[in-house]
């Protein structure tokens, strides 16, 4: 498999994410800041993302556009993924 087929490969920057998803990359530091999209770091300690990781930012963006709080935002989403174990869990 491919680097760029694996949807969980750390491929892109800071600049690159920003871009794609029309944030700022002070947002995306903050998102890093506080816990709550946390990418790899490049040998040279650059930040970068994997596309499942672009898409959390997303999500993140648009629950902080709807008013939400980074701290709210993390608390949904350690929820929601502890519901997701709890149901591989339940059906094996």
């Amino acid at each position: 498999m491919l680097p760029f087929d694996d949807e969980h490969a750390p491929l892109y920057t800071v600049g690159q994410v920003a871009g794609m998803l029309g944030v700022q990359p002070a947002f995306l530091r903050r998102l890093d800041a506080e816990a709550v999209v946390q990418p790899a770091r490049s040998e040279g300690g650059q930040r970068r993302y994997s596309r499942s990781e672009i898409a959390r930012v997303q999500q993140v963006s648009d629950m902080a556009g709807e008013g939400m709080t980074l701290a709210g935002i993390r608390r949904i989403l350690l929820l929601e993924a502890e519901i997701a174990d709890l149901r591989r869990q339940l059906h094996g």
